[in-house]
């Protein structure tokens, strides 16, 4: 027997992915016949009658017969329901439609859409949509190939040039596309359908694609045996007034019975229990119905969505599986899963804490693509244990003791600590910003680190002290100088003649006090420490100390000019001078 493939439909914020899953629902519903149209939890289903009066001609043209049941379409669009579609190595879901604003191209969550398809190996097909706004289209709800041919030679000229950009696009993330209609090998190239979700053109196309791919590529994935044991994802769990919580599973393998020994993957480890209710939407025609919201069923065959009702699903988790109970070995099957996707080590990463077992794997992934390793990552709110988690980290690698929200909340007692202990919190609902967010955190913080350093870091300088321009004796010497080369900075250790006579306290030019004294100005230089007579006398030359760690900083940090190069080898030798007397007087 073969089931219906399941289509998932994904893409950027605002790009027609709900209008697109609209227009196909619209035509099932304007063209349904008595049974035709079966409405499932979280899914709308397409069969293949409606799709033949829709595009009986397309089908004619790419020359194949209809053998699969329809098209099970998920009916919540976007990465976050795509990633609760996932199973054990990979997606339930079997193709996948990437929208795409024709007047927009490739915008950020389309970018990660596209990652996260192919992290997951979905084949996947796109859709151009909004030909409609190209200016001078004439769009009809009609086959986009038959209404092609009406537009002028420039307006098509316009069509294909947003076809090429996407085409380049994809081509950086490794796709090799082609406009549908032009390609000659379907396995190697990605067909992209121009479309308008507002007239309908080219949703034909869009519908009699998948049916063809999946026939033609999918086929041994869509062949099921209704004798095996029933295989599910969780796609939502909710409350229902007068039922409790429930579970919206798509079930994607064998044949599921009320009353049957289930096993779901929930927050602590797996739950069993017994179904005690199977519901699908009610019929079209009692919609308006409240008390019609749902129907009872006896037995739902994949693929399929449909509600679940039974005891202690409080704890169970979106994108986790379901199974029915076989050979009693499931609750150490589902368990070993849940484990394989959490993380919990010793490593000096982030902490992720996510909303669903399908958004954590996912961003699990897309993290380890970046680079960015990962300490702990798990299922549910920030705990005050996290923030002591990250605390860890921070100590080893202030870039890392960082915590991640993704779609789930941060307990008072978390929020409280974090703020104590200044520990870092990404949070946000899309993926692609919550990682770009911490990428612009760590070069943020990576060029105060810089920044401090060079603050740290003592600019070789050597000034000569003027004769008659004492000011002061000591506490602290204040006498005139010359600066001879590099750029004089308060609280730099001085030498003279090789030892250490005081720190610059400050810096005066005509009266006035400044930061900084570049070469061939003449300033007057206040030193605590010195005292003239003694240590510091007029005419003496006065050279910057600087730490031996900073040397090889200095030279690749500054952009010394070729006489500070020969300034910095002075005061190298000019310490030199130091550690040999320190070194003579101990012998």
């Amino acid at each position: 027997m073969i089931r219906k493939p399941i289509i998932s439909v994904l893409g950027h914020v605002d790009h027609g992915k709900t209008k697109l899953l609209d227009r196909i629902r619209g035509t099932a519903i304007a063209e349904k016949e008595a049974g035709a149209i079966t409405q499932h939890i979280g899914a709308t289903e397409v069969p293949t009658q409606i799709i033949q009066k829709r595009a009986g001609n397309l089908i004619e043209k790419f020359g194949f017969k209809l053998i699969v049941p329809g098209l099970l379409f998920i009916d919540t669009p976007g990465h976050e329901a795509f990633t609760n579609l996932r199973k054990r190595g990979g997606n339930i879901a079997d193709l996948g439609v990437l929208v795409v604003d024709a007047t927009q191209g490739m915008q950020k969550q389309t970018i990660e859409a596209i990652e996260i398809l192919k992290n997951s190996k979905t084949p996947f097909i796109v859709a151009l949509n909004k030909i409609d706004k190209i200016n001078g289209w004439n769009s009809e709800n009609d086959s986009f190939i038959k209404n092609n041919k009406k537009q002028l030679p420039a307006v098509k000229k316009a069509l294909d040039e947003k076809v090429y950009e996407l085409v380049g696009e994809l081509h950086k993330y490794g796709f090799n596309a082609e406009r549908f209609d032009r390609c000659k090998n379907f396995t190697k190239q990605i067909p992209i359908v121009p479309i308008s979700a507002v007239t309908g053109e080219g949703v034909g196309e869009v519908l009699v694609l998948l049916i063809g791919l999946s026939q033609k590529f999918l086929k041994d994935n869509l062949e099921i045996d209704q004798k095996e044991r029933a295989m599910g994802t969780i796609l939502e769990v909710g409350e229902e007034k007068g039922l409790g919580t429930t579970v919206d599973v798509i079930l994607y393998e064998g044949l599921l019975n009320l009353g049957a020994e289930i096993v779901v993957g929930g927050k602590n480890g797996a739950i069993e229990t017994k179904i005690r209710s199977m519901l699908v939407p009610a019929p079209l025609e009692d919609i308006g119905d409240s008390s019609k919201k749902f129907k009872p069923v006896q037995q739902v065959s994949a693929a399929a969505g449909v509600k679940i009702v039974a005891p202690k699903l409080e704890d169970s988790l979106a994108g986790a599986p379901l199974l029915v109970v076989n050979t009693g070995k499931e609750k150490e099957q589902i368990e070993k899963e849940i484990e394989s996707i959490k993380i919990d080590s010793s490593k000096t990463g982030i902490i992720l804490k996510t909303d669903t077992l399908g958004s954590l794997e996912a961003l699990v992934g897309m993290l380890e693509a970046e680079k960015i390793t990962v300490r702990k990552a798990d299922v549910g709110n920030v705990t005050k244990k996290d923030v002591m988690e990250a605390l860890t980290v921070k100590e080893k690698n202030p870039l890392m003791g960082t915590i991640f929200s993704f779609n789930t909340g941060i307990e008072e007692g978390a929020k409280e600590e974090a703020k104590k202990r200044e520990i870092k919190m990404f949070k946000g609902n899309v993926v692609y910003s919550l990682v770009e967010e911490y990428q612009k955190w760590v070069e943020e913080q990576k060029n105060k680190t810089k920044e401090k350093g060079l603050k740290e870091l003592v600019y070789p300088f050597k000034f000569q002290t003027m004769k008659g321009f004492v000011f002061r004796n000591s506490n602290p010497a204040v006498i005139g100088s010359k600066i001879l080369e590099g750029k004089v900075k308060q609280g730099v250790s001085v030498l003279n003649n090789g030892k250490k006579i005081g720190t610059i306290k400050g810096i005066e030019d005509k009266g006035k006090k400044i930061e900084i004294a570049e070469k061939d100005k003449e300033v007057a230089i206040s030193i605590s420490g010195a005292v003239i007579g003694r240590n510091l006398k007029e005419g003496d030359t006065i050279y910057s100390y600087i730490p031996e760690k900073q040397f090889e900083k200095i030279e690749k940090v500054f952009e010394l000019n070729k006489d500070e190069e020969i300034l910095l080898e002075e005061i190298k030798k000019e310490q030199k001078k130091e550690k040999e007397e320190e070194v003579s007087v101990s012998g």
